[in-house]
């Protein structure tokens, strides 16, 4: 993984590190009505990156606890756990999965695939910054999803389309 900012030049060593679900997030926000925000999160069930000699071979495996769905209001969260979004009892989980990492004119970039209610699609995940302290890293980035690429499309126009996923990540050998 390489580091998108100049004062942050400690590139992680290669080997394989393990993702801290408790230090770690994944937050999303999109819209209700198309006007009114919706901020959440999911819990990181396990997740491993693995840093190659040649960033570019790198990868990142993360599964999410797609009943983790948090978004503050019960009713809501519910609703989304259901049949009707997630169906979290059937599809218990939300994977990515990268094999390697993309160097851009605009920074780092994983070209990866989600998978969500059995549904695959790639997915970019924009890397913010990736910081060494000896046998831990910890990185940020974001991507865009848009639901109804994975089947997730009931309320149309009154529940957002795309969600922005913002990440902190923190791991360690």
């Amino acid at each position: 993984m390489a580091i998108s900012n100049a004062a942050e030049r400690s590139s992680p060593a290669a080997g394989s590190y393990e993702i801290d679900p408790a230090a770690s997030t994944v937050r999303f926000d999109t819209r209700a009505f198309g006007l009114l925000p919706v901020h959440g999160m999911f819990t990181i069930g396990q997740g491993r990156i693995t840093v190659a000699e040649t960033p570019e071979e790198s990868s990142v495996d993360v599964e999410l606890d797609a009943a983790s769905f948090a978004s503050g209001i019960q009713r809501r969260d519910d609703h989304v756990r259901s049949s009707d979004f997630l169906d979290v009892e059937r599809h218990p989980t939300i994977h990515f999965r990268c094999r390697g990492l993309e160097r851009t004119a605009q920074g780092d970039v994983l070209q990866g695939e989600l998978t969500v209610c059995e549904v695959t699609r790639p997915v970019v995940v924009t890397i913010g910054s990736v910081v060494a302290e000896g046998k831990r890293i910890t990185a940020n980035g974001t991507a865009s999803i848009d639901r109804y690429a994975f089947g997730v499309s009931k309320s149309k126009g009154m529940v957002g389309r795309r969600l922005k996923i913002t990440l902190d990540i923190v791991a360690g050998r």
